[in-house]
Parts: C-alpha cells; structure tokens; sequence
C-alpha cells in the first residue's frame, strides 16, 4: 500500500534518539530548548515553545491570548478538529468562517462579511484561528488587516505549513499573527513522533505558554513568592498542564529540521509532476496562493463533480494506492451538531469537503509509485 504521509527516518535522526537514551535527561534537558532555537533561527521568529503536540500547544496559545468562558473563536470548518476545539478546553465558544471553495482556506471576504455582522451584534470574536490547508498559506495579510480593524487577535495554524513562505517571510515569522502552531506528527513535513511548537514575537505570550506547560510552575528567582527559600525551591503561580516535549522528541527534531529544506524541495518537485499531468485530466489541483511558497503537506485534488468521490476512492484504496480525504467538515461533526450548528451553514467548506481527494505525497515517494498513482487516476477519469 502506498500511503499518503510517510516519514522519513534516517540513520542519523536514530543515532540522535539513542545518545539522549544514552544521556541522563530524558526530559527538561538541552534538546528542547536548541529545538526551538532551531525553530527561531528558520522562521526568524523572536521565541518558540514547543509541547508534546500541536493541539497542546493550540490550547496554549489561546490560554495565553485570555480566552474565556464567554469570549468567541473563529476557526475554517476545513480542519482537523483541533483547531476547533482548543477553544473549548478554555471554555470559550466556536464559531466558523467558510473557505474558498478552490483552495479550503479561510475566505477574506467570507471573514470580512462575518466581522461586519459580529460588530453590530457586539459579539466579536476574541481570536481568530486561520489554518494554512495543505501547507498552502491563507491570505494572512488581508486576514491580519480585517484582524486588526476588529480588534481580533490571530493564531495562525500553520500545523501544515513548516518549511513555508508567504510574502517573503518564512511561515512562522508571526508578520500577520501573534502566535503561529506547527505540528511535528509522523505524516508532517518534520516530525517528533508527536510534538508542537508555537512561535511568536511576544515575549509575554512566550513566557505565558511556556509557563502553563509544564504544570504553572517556575523557579524564576526574580518571580519567587519565597526566594530565599533553597535551590530544591518552586512555585505554582498558574493552573497549568504537562505539557512539555520529551529530549527524545525534541533530538529527532533537531535532526530531521537539518533536512527540512531537503524535504520541502522535494515535496514540490513531486506536485509539479502531479499538476502537469493532472492538468490532461478534468480535475482541479489545489494550489498555493501566488507569492507563496507551499510546504506542501498534502496534494489535494478537488474531483469534477460528475464524479462520484467514493468510487474514485474505494477503486484506489484497492489498487493499494491509499489515498485520503481532508477534511469532513468540523461543524458536521456529531459533537459540534448537537452544540447548533447544522448542514449548508457553510456551503463553501461543505463543496470542498465532497469534491477533494487527497492523493499520496512524501519525499520518498518514487517516479515509478507515482507514476502507478497518476496512471490509476487517469484510468478511473478516463
């Protein structure tokens, strides 16, 4: 079965796993903090905080912005249910903004409208959560812009998106948001097994995620309630979590980051070969915004609607070809269903959501795999 994520392992991500298993930290040791100045030196972010995944970190994120029972986040429908939910651990409330149909982002336009009518209502959200489909950036700047005329703070989920640019600037540079996720999942572009990180230029909503973390606790001198009290000495100051990436975690990161670069190149090399091909057939590549550089976690195609989806999907998934759909909607999920929301409240996302199909993508997928993938589409199609 050829999937459609797969990492990549090599013999020096093992042997930097091993010296820490070696080592006498396994956790709280010098790895994590040189995994976020890795992070801060190829996003050119001022901090980084990692955690033991994405969605911790989400949460993070919002607890530092001060969501609260009461305060609204917006979100895509077009996501993992993460996005979503990080906003409920803080006992927030969610709301949608429906995408473009091309492209699964977040619709500027669809925001704008949605602003305007929140401010008469005097109900506007506290954080916006746009999240970059596929590794393809949003239209941060527009986004930012409409964020900044409401008074909206902005997480970018760039779970997808390590490795690329938008506008120049390396996504995670935090020039359209305060804080910007990336995920380190085994199917991601760089993995940790499991593991998160937040960036920002912030230092106060560094300083909070990285506090509420590991537990709420510090042993920062000048912040001691007791200073004097001995070196064994710590305080809680916040209710927080464990939360803390692993040395374990954070070494396989620090190495495989070395090849990040590698794996994006290769990663949009193999689309290229997808997109030429695919351009012969009657079917849609979802692709980057112009002046962006994707990352390209995912390659997903967007099926004429002639098609039935799951004939397309079941006929590859039986010639060993796994390919995926992302996503189903968030606000059609049971649990979101039974909190109000309902079908044709975002007819966009919904369009995407039945039209998208989303083939195998990774650095060592082979010509002779992908050629086998792009031949058994065209047959189907044909």
């Amino acid at each position: 079965m050829i999937p459609y994520g797969r990492q990549n392992i090599s013999a020096e991500d093992i042997a930097a796993v091993t010296a820490v298993l070696q080592s006498d930290c396994l956790t709280q040791g010098p790895q994590v903090p040189l995994f976020e100045r890795n992070i801060c030196q190829m996003t050119t972010a001022q901090y980084a905080v990692a955690a033991n995944s994405a969605t911790s970190v989400l949460h993070l994120a919002c607890l530092a912005l001060g969501v609260g029972a009461g305060d609204y986040v917006w979100t895509s429908p077009i996501t993992f249910v993460a996005s979503a939910n990080c906003a409920l651990y803080c006992c927030g409330e969610i709301d949608f903004v429906d995408v473009d149909r091309h492209t699964g982002n977040m619709c500027p336009k669809a925001l704008e409208c949605k602003l305007k009518q929140a401010k008469a209502q005097n109900c506007l959200p506290k954080v916006l959560i746009p999240v970059h489909m596929a590794g393809h950036s949003c239209d941060m700047r527009a986004i930012w812009q409409l964020a900044q005329d409401y008074g909206v703070r902005v997480i970018e989920d760039a779970s997808h998106g390590v490795g690329g640019s938008y506008l120049g600037s390396k996504i995670g540079a935090c020039e359209y948001s305060d804080i910007t996720i990336f995920s380190f999942h085994p199917v991601k572009i760089i993995t940790t097994a499991e593991g998160g990180v937040a960036t920002t230029n912030d230092p106060a909503l560094a300083e909070s995620m990285a506090l509420l973390r590991s537990h709420g606790i510090t042993k920062t001198a000048e912040k001691l309630l007791r200073p004097d009290e001995g070196d064994w000495y710590y305080e809680q100051h916040e209710l927080g979590f464990n939360y803390r990436m692993t040395e374990l975690q954070a070494a396989l990161g620090n190495s495989q980051i070395k090849r990040l670069d590698s794996f994006v190149e290769q990663r949009n090399k193999l689309v290229m070969t997808y997109v030429a091909e695919l351009t012969k057939l009657n079917v849609t590549s979802v692709v980057p915004l112009e002046n962006s550089y994707s990352a390209y976690h995912l390659m997903i195609v967007l099926l004429p609607e002639s098609l039935d989806r799951k004939v397309v999907f079941d006929a590859m998934r039986a010639a060993n070809i796994f390919v995926h759909v992302h996503y189903f909607p968030v606000h059609l999920q049971p649990y979101y269903l039974n909190k109000g929301f309902a079908e044709h409240d975002f007819p966009e996302a919904e369009y995407f959501y039945q039209h998208c199909l989303t083939l195998p993508l990774f650095p060592d997928l082979t010509e002779q795999e992908q050629a086998y993938i792009i031949d058994t589409l065209t047959g189907l199609l044909s």
